[in-house]
């Protein structure tokens, strides 16, 4: 890729201004003082998606919700998700598709093939995704997992040791060399095996990340993930004291890089690759609009509105043991927010059939985002040809600049659910203006 022009750095900052202005109008939460119940569409299929909250490493860059793990707490956990899982199905809930995020997913592989064997026998599901750190892929139990999972998301971040060492993976998951061997011997095991990295680390070089490249290929799974890094407050102040402070941001450069290394891989989003065209891969908000969340600080996007689940383990587990709902916030985005993050979310693909968005989502695309399409035609984000919308170059990386912004704004809410005191406090929470 050429330098950012004058033009397309204008667009840039721009577009990360809007999309921080729609997040601080349309992020006001209600806090819920009773259970809510969100019925489904019977004309939907929505995606389910289960959250994992415990770890047994907390790596400085995540901000995800999470504990420390314990395998009692992580048994009686397990027991209420399926048992939420039961009382979703109750309302008439279906899903064609599971991901399962955390946290550590296949930190207990017993409790997890029982939780997805239940949401295969309630639920209509043909594809399932789970996430996974270098200690939990040995074969003999990724072998457990045939015939379950689809793909399996291995967060391995580098392959670069100082770095290893510097978040503490070195010691738990081991060096190079051993990640290398571990990933190897788990290729294909499963049908979709994904390798997850991180760029643009503090004092990064080309040479290191041009490493993590060649040996991510080397291993030869189906996907390959680069991430930005993600600096929010939850994360900003930890990563600077293992990581140290960057003096210069080689975001662009590191990923015109990417690209051009991957430019021989079909492109799942704006930083994923895989070898094959697949529905399955890291972001599923980009092929699925319409999803509920279960588990402790689970999210859920439903006919326009966000809801959040309870993120405090113990109330979570007494709402599912009481039969209520684990919802304890919500807020409805505005008919135009709405359509502007469908919009983002699947333009992340880095495609657009406009008379199928339209149809989809009930919509006119141009007539409701006719200022915004004309501007990204013209600092040359999109092309439009044929009622189809197609990313540029340009456009890729703003896709993934704006996703970056709007996962920074969701650990916005993440800090702020994690804080008891506040929300007995409140009644309604703007999550962008609250101090955090």
């Amino acid at each position: 890729m050429k330098p950012l022009s004058i033009v397309q750095n204008l667009a840039l900052k721009y577009a990360k201004y809007s999309l921080n202005r729609s997040l601080k109008t349309q992020l006001n939460l209600d806090i819920l003082q009773n259970s809510k119940t969100k019925l489904p569409d019977p004309n939907i299929n929505y995606m389910l998606y289960a959250h994992i909250p415990f770890c047994h490493t907390f790596c400085p860059y995540c901000s995800f919700h999470k504990y420390a793990y314990d395998e009692n707490l992580a048994k009686e956990y397990f027991k209420n998700l399926r048992q939420e899982m039961e009382q979703i199905h109750a309302l008439g809930y279906k899903f064609n598709s599971m991901y399962v995020g955390g946290g550590t997913t296949l930190i207990n592989e017993d409790e997890l093939i029982k939780t997805l064997e239940l949401a295969k026998k309630l639920f209509n599901i043909d594809e399932i995704s789970c996430e996974s750190d270098p200690s939990h892929i040995e074969p003999a139990n990724l072998k457990r997992f045939k015939g379950l999972i689809s793909r399996l998301s291995i967060g391995v971040q580098s392959f670069n040791d100082d770095i290893l060492k510097r978040v503490g993976r070195y010691e738990k998951f081991g060096s190079s060399v051993d990640l290398v061997n571990k990933l190897k011997n788990a290729i294909n095991i499963l049908p979709v095996t994904s390798i997850d990295l991180i760029f643009n680390f503090p004092n990064q070089t080309k040479d290191m990340l041009l490493n993590d490249i060649n040996l991510a290929k080397s291993i030869e799974a189906q996907q390959i993930t680069f991430y930005p890094l993600m600096k929010s407050n939850l994360t900003k102040d930890k990563i600077a004291s293992t990581l140290g402070n960057s003096y210069k941001d080689n975001e662009y450069e590191f990923y015109s890089i990417i690209e051009e290394n991957f430019k021989d891989y079909y492109k799942n989003n704006a930083w994923s690759y895989a070898k094959e065209k697949s529905s399955l891969n890291d972001e599923y908000v980009s092929s699925k609009h319409e999803y509920l969340g279960i588990g402790s600080g689970g999210f859920s996007f439903l006919g326009g509105e966000l809801f959040i689940n309870a993120f405090n383990l113990n109330k979570y587990n007494e709402k599912i043991q009481n039969q209520q709902s684990s919802v304890i916030a919500n807020c409805k985005f505005s008919s135009k927010e709405r359509v502007k993050y469908l919009f983002l979310t699947e333009i992340f693909s880095g495609f657009i059939d406009i008379d199928k968005f339209n149809q989809t989502n009930n919509i006119n695309l141009y007539k409701t985002l006719n200022l915004e399409l004309n501007l990204l035609r013209l600092v040359g984000a999109i092309k439009i040809q044929n009622n189809h919308i197609e990313s540029t170059q340009f456009g890729r990386y703003l896709w993934l600049s704006l996703m970056k912004e709007f996962y920074i704004g969701m650990d916005k809410v993440r800090a702020i659910f994690k804080d008891d005191a506040k929300l007995q406090n409140s009644s309604k929470i703007n999550v962008i203006k609250s101090q955090i």
